[in-house]
């Protein structure tokens, strides 16, 4: 495997592209400590894909894949990124049916398969013992869902709140939901917005969380939150000219 270089700024500036019809937007500049898991909800509402089933690769600036970033609960500054390298949002269904289409056969590595190859991102973050292997990463990890936990428990289900992420517009809403959500790391917070600009009816891999419209619902990191009197506007899409 490659001696890489393991950056340790604070942030880094990153390309975005997707699998769907070779989108690819503008560099955008996220935090090195921020876990894949997060920052796969912040290419949810940049690419438009879904955190839950999108996959994520890193590439070089000459355009070679580097490494696929699978590690959920890693940090991205444990992967060896630097500026200008381009992260490429696989979306999982968009593979499937391509796959089954064609009547392409899978290839699928067993875990026993995969623990024994020293080339792969989980060797190599144990070897420099990286992301979750690192001796503080516990310690973080505990650290920052203490914090979320005392941002959802200073929230009321039923407030209005506004909703900020970033590389995307503020959007207003209602808290429907606070407390963890199956499959996902840390704490969320589901919120039905004002405007159909979400994700799901407040559902999520079959599981109810909360009552809303389809496209109405979404579950977003408490520190995107923002509760307080946000009054709902007028979306009345019928009033004549």
């Amino acid at each position: 495997m490659a001696d890489y270089k393991v950056i340790t700024s604070d942030f880094v500036n990153l390309q975005i592209s997707t699998s769907k019809n070779d989108i690819s937007f503008n560099e955008k500049r996220f935090p090195k400590d921020i876990t894949i898991t997060n920052l796969k909800a912040k290419l949810e509402l940049i690419t438009g894909g879904s955190c839950n089933t999108m996959q994520l690769q890193a590439y070089t600036k000459d355009n070679k894949l580097l490494c696929s970033m699978d590690d959920d609960e890693a940090c991205l500054g444990s992967f060896p990124l630097e500026d200008g390298m381009r992260i490429h949002v696989v979306d999982n269904f968009l593979m499937r049916s391509e796959l089954e289409f064609e009547n392409i056969p899978k290839f699928e590595l067993s875990n026993d398969e995969y623990e024994k190859k020293d080339d792969t991102v989980k060797s190599f973050l144990m070897k420099n013992k990286l992301g979750k292997y690192s001796a503080n990463f516990n310690k973080k990890k505990e650290t920052a869902e203490e914090e979320e936990k005392n941002l959802i428990d200073q929230m009321t289900v039923g407030c209005r709140c506004k909703v900020s992420v970033q590389s995307a517009p503020d959007r207003l809403g209602t808290v429907m939901y606070t407390g963890r959500v199956e499959g996902l790391a840390g704490f969320w917070v589901g919120v039905k917005y004002d405007e159909p600009l979400g994700k799901n009816n407040g559902t999520l891999k079959d599981k109810k969380y909360f009552e809303c419209p389809d496209k109405y619902g979404a579950f977003v990191k408490p520190q995107n939150v923002t509760t307080g009197d946000f009054p709902e506007e007028d979306y009345d899409l019928n009033e004549e000219l």
